[in-house]
């Protein structure tokens, strides 16, 4: 007879508590820490009013005690600060936008008296900080575009008056602009869409030139520019497969010196000392994020933090200039982690938060890497989250399929709400990376040009049969949820597939291309060739389009839909949600929608995002009976 204890004990695993659904989705109580140049300083965001928003607040650093009590600077009502960076010791720059239009502005406040000030003139503007200038304590750099909504000229921005000077107009084909070491603009990329460009100058008073010239298909890109702003590092894919970290004398800009590279993964980015002038670390994902070190200094801290805690992945979020003093964030795949601040002179850790004290982190599923093979041989690697306490051989379980969105992006391990909240409710989870997810080499990221639809979605379909093949999921009770371009396979499954799910939840979902390549935002304009590259052409691959627009497909539906979408997205127009339910309902199927009218590119507001997960909730149980 087993002991009562070890009893309790698994049956406690066996049932784990079931967490509200705030629980996995408010905001933090304080978080997104950084630190003044001087490190006196330490700013955070935390909800603050009725409706608890992120607003930033400061309080006095002692060395790594805090002083006196914080003080608020943002008074935001309506939506979440989108992120701040200190500029100096006595100005942070923040930005938002309104009601998830993601026409962002950029804004200064002052740390000692509160005054704010709008660096961005004009409405239906978007901004952002190209360089924060660290060396210049009155100026930043800000990128926006008002004198041409498609187009993003640079402006030295003064942060205490707002006085403004072009230091940059943009001909009409830059994409992206890039400062030396000391600020000055000195590097772009230009493009039409389908052929890219490096283009550099020596100084500011000289005219850009080019120096490298590819197709869209070949990644290259400045990094920044060597530490005595002669040489200048790039992200390069020029006669490789993957993304690797070379350097260039722009005379000789044909002779890459490779200094980082890996043979399995692109390279996700480097960083460096801009006190110390030294490289620090490179940054690549395979399963997991891994570090490759270039400096004796980074290699130790990062060992002594690794020491002090184990079980956790390690980032070094911010800094203050002398870089003895780091905001460093834990984390795994079962918790947001917490938040220290440390001292590496003193190898001196001090908690500042935990960012969800809510959820105790042995409640929380494993995310356990996986891979399977495609019907026509790649290789497709994923995350597969089954909920706690269940083992191999038990019942087959109600899963959800969750396709990320991009669909030029991946997924990544660690910690993920929605996951886990959908875990707790008793379901097994995949994620994919199917082909086009980035990371894995220019073939596997080519290989899904023109296939919305077509081999992007048989990827997500193997990924389902090979978790039934696994003996995992119950083949009746499988669900399929994405936003953005995984609501455009949540679509594209329930009508390309129609007897494969039994149920099926698009969030800001694509559903007819041809719309969708219509309405873009135009700061995307001079991309649409690149674009219509990728995706396709409304005219010349009219049929394919037609044949992949689920909008145009609605008959096929016969898996109940719920859909959320919300009315300022910029990306994912309201009206490719409204078509699609608007089909569906000419049929006279019910299709559940929800849409809000102060949210965007997905909802942002606690108060929506708790409405919808409850909805989805309710929605999944329904059909698929946990």
């Amino acid at each position: 007879m087993e002991h009562p204890l070890l009893l309790r004990l698994k049956e406690r695993i066996l049932t784990p508590r079931l967490y509200p659904i705030r629980d996995f989705f408010k905001n933090p109580e304080r978080g997104f820490y950084r630190l003044s140049d001087d490190g006196k300083t330490l700013g955070f965001m935390q909800p603050s009013g009725e409706a608890r928003r992120m607003n930033l607040f400061v309080q006095a650093l002692d060395g790594e005690k805090l002083i006196g009590e914080p003080q608020q600077l943002t008074h935001e009502t309506e939506r979440d600060l989108a992120g701040y960076v200190f500029k100096g010791n006595d100005v942070a720059l923040f930005s938002k936008d309104f009601g998830g239009d993601e026409n962002f502005h950029v804004l200064a406040v002052n740390t000692r008296t509160g005054a704010a000030l709008d660096l961005t003139p004009g409405d239906k503007v978007r901004a952002s900080i190209e360089d924060d200038l660290e060396d210049d304590a009155d100026h930043v750099l800000i990128s926006h575009n008002l004198r041409n909504p498609e187009v993003f000229d640079v402006y030295r921005v003064n942060v205490h008056t707002g006085a403004a000077e072009r230091v940059a107009e943009n001909p009409g084909n830059i994409i992206g602009w890039q400062t030396d070491q000391a600020g000055k603009l000195r590097a772009a990329v230009a493009s039409d869409g389908l052929m890219s460009v490096v283009l550099y100058r020596d100084s500011e008073a000289e005219e850009f030139r080019p120096i490298i010239e590819t197709d869209f298909r070949t990644s290259v890109g400045p990094a920044f520019f060597d530490f005595d702003n002669r040489g200048l590092y790039l992200y390069s894919a020029r006669g490789r497969d993957k993304v690797a970290f070379v350097r260039i004398d722009p005379t000789q800009p044909n002779d890459e010196q490779v200094v980082f590279a890996n043979d399995q993964v692109d390279l996700d980015g480097v960083g460096y000392s801009h006190q110390r002038k030294v490289l620090t670390a490179a940054v690549y994902q395979t399963d997991k994020q891994h570090l490759h070190f270039f400096d004796d200094l980074t290699r130790r801290i990062y060992a002594q933090l690794n020491a002090q805690l184990p079980g956790y992945e390690i980032h070094l979020q911010a800094n203050n200039k002398a870089e003895t003093l780091f905001i460093v964030a834990a984390v795994n795949d079962r918790t947001p982690g917490k938040r220290y601040l440390y001292d590496a002179t003193r190898d001196a850790l001090t908690l500042l938060s935990e960012t969800n004290p809510a959820i105790a982190e042995t409640d929380m599923a494993h995310m356990q890497p996986v891979q399977y093979t495609s019907r026509d041989g790649l290789t497709i690697h994923g995350y597969l989250t089954l909920p706690l306490g269940h083992q191999p051989g038990q019942n087959k379980l109600p899963v959800v399929i969750n396709p990320h969105g991009g669909p030029w992006a991946r997924d990544s391990w660690g910690f993920n709400p929605e996951v886990q909240f959908l875990a707790n409710r008793g379901y097994a989870v995949l994620q994919m990376n199917f082909r086009g997810s980035t990371g894995y080499g220019r073939q596997f990221w080519e290989s899904s040009f023109g296939q919305w639809g077509l081999t992007m979605q048989d990827d997500i379909t193997d990924g389902v049969q090979w978790l039934i093949d696994e003996g995992i999921a119950d083949p009746e009770r499988i669900a399929i949820y994405g936003a953005s371009y995984g609501g455009y396979a949540t679509l594209a499954g329930v009508t390309l597939t129609p007897d494969l799910y039994a149920a099926a939840v698009d969030y800001v979902g694509v559903s007819n291309l041809f719309t969708f390549l219509g309405t873009i935002p135009p700061y995307w304009k001079p991309m649409l060739e690149k674009m219509q590259a990728m995706v396709g052409d409304p005219v010349k691959d009219k049929a394919r389009l037609e044949a992949t627009s689920p909008a145009l497909l609605a008959e096929r539906i016969k898996t109940p839909l719920f859909v959320a979408q919300g009315a300022q997205d910029p990306r994912v127009n309201k009206a490719e949600s409204d078509q699609m339910v608007e089909a569906l309902k000419a049929r006279g199927v019910e299709v559940e929608y929800m849409v809000k009218d102060n949210e965007g590119h997905g909802f942002h507001n606690d108060e929506n995002k708790f409405e919808f997960y409850a909805a989805m909730e309710k929605f999944l149980a329904q059909h698929l009976k946990p």
